[in-house]
């Protein structure tokens, strides 16, 4: 009994009919014909070739969200974002470079920044306010 999809394809998404589940072949061992999937969940498992031709499975579509069997992606690895630049972005003009102190940068006394200690340690704090 043939399944109709022929020899597995590393990086192709097939559906399980019978389960209803989504997995990806990741590795053919040619050596022990085995087949290497991951299901759309993370769980990896393992098909003989002989077993692979008898299951009742087809080609699917990638996941829209394919990043179910995946740990740890971070939003910039997906290729979209809402960062993206548009086309009226690279039009704006930029923003004038400002030469001397940063922001961030205060060159004031402590003192002067935060007269009430407020920032201070506990112990500090309490050392500034018997002075």
């Amino acid at each position: 009994m043939s399944n109709g999809v022929g020899r597995a394809q590393i990086g192709q998404w097939y559906l399980h009919w019978d389960k209803g589940e989504l997995f990806q072949v990741i590795a053919i061992d040619e050596q022990t014909r085995t087949i290497e999937i991951q299901n759309f969940d993370g769980d990896i498992d393992e098909i003989d070739q002989a077993a692979w031709q008898g299951l009742p499975i087809g080609f699917a579509e990638p996941p829209e969200d394919w990043t179910g069997p995946v740990d740890d992606v971070a939003v910039d690895d997906l290729g979209y974002s809402e960062t993206d630049m548009e086309a009226k972005d690279w039009e704006a003009p930029l923003e004038p470079i400002r030469a001397g102190q940063e922001e961030w940068q205060d060159e004031r006394d402590e003192s002067e920044r935060d007269p009430e200690g407020e920032g201070l340690p506990p112990l500090l704090r309490e050392e500034r306010e018997h002075r």
